[in-house]
């Protein structure tokens, strides 16, 4: 008889445990992220592979040292001030962007909070995706998710991976190595 009394005891436990499961890893990033999409797709296979781009002619650092992160629509339009292809996402970008001399809105995978200052030029040793996705072979875009909160990619850096990192170097982890 007081077996059966401990089962019952077990059962509210396991459905709680089992519920708190399916919404820490089910429901809760779905409530916390959004899924969102690029304005348009931009091929970086069609700039390096069919026009011999190099990575460096639109991701360039300055002379100071500071990175140009992603190229601003005037600089793309030296190349696309018109319509060069039938590619309905050169049309978007030149039409809606290019004519109208506005930026696009671009989301940035590893954009960092403001209290973080990350140095491209002291990382320039390491390959673009150690940090960044694969874009540059890509067919399609990442998923990018919005946190609701922050409004962060879940896919910025996160400041263990830059701890791992210094750590596995010998780099610095004060404070203010990253922290402005």
């Amino acid at each position: 008889m007081a077996k059966k009394k401990k089962s019952y005891l077990l059962l509210p436990f396991v459905v709680g445990f089992i519920g708190a499961l399916v919404f820490g890893w089910g429901l809760f990033p779905k409530m916390l992220f959004s899924e969102k999409q690029q304005p348009f797709w931009f091929s970086h296979i069609s700039h390096v592979e069919v026009v011999g781009m190099d990575c460096y002619d639109c991701h360039y650092y300055y002379e100071d040292g500071s990175f140009s992160g992603i190229p601003t629509t005037e600089e793309c339009s030296a190349c696309h001030m018109d319509v060069m292809f039938d590619d309905p996402d050169e049309i978007i970008f030149v039409e809606q962007y290019v004519w109208e001399e506005k930026e696009v809105p671009w989301l940035i995978y590893q954009k960092q909070p403001d209290n973080v200052y990350f140095s491209h030029i002291a990382h320039e040793m390491y390959d673009c995706q150690t940090c960044h996705p694969a874009v540059e072979t890509a067919e399609a875009w990442p998923k990018y998710y919005e946190n609701r909160l922050t409004k962060y990619s879940r896919d910025t850096m996160k400041m263990w991976e830059c701890e791992r990192c210094h750590a596995e170097t010998g780099t610095s982890n004060a404070c203010y190595v990253c922290h402005k």
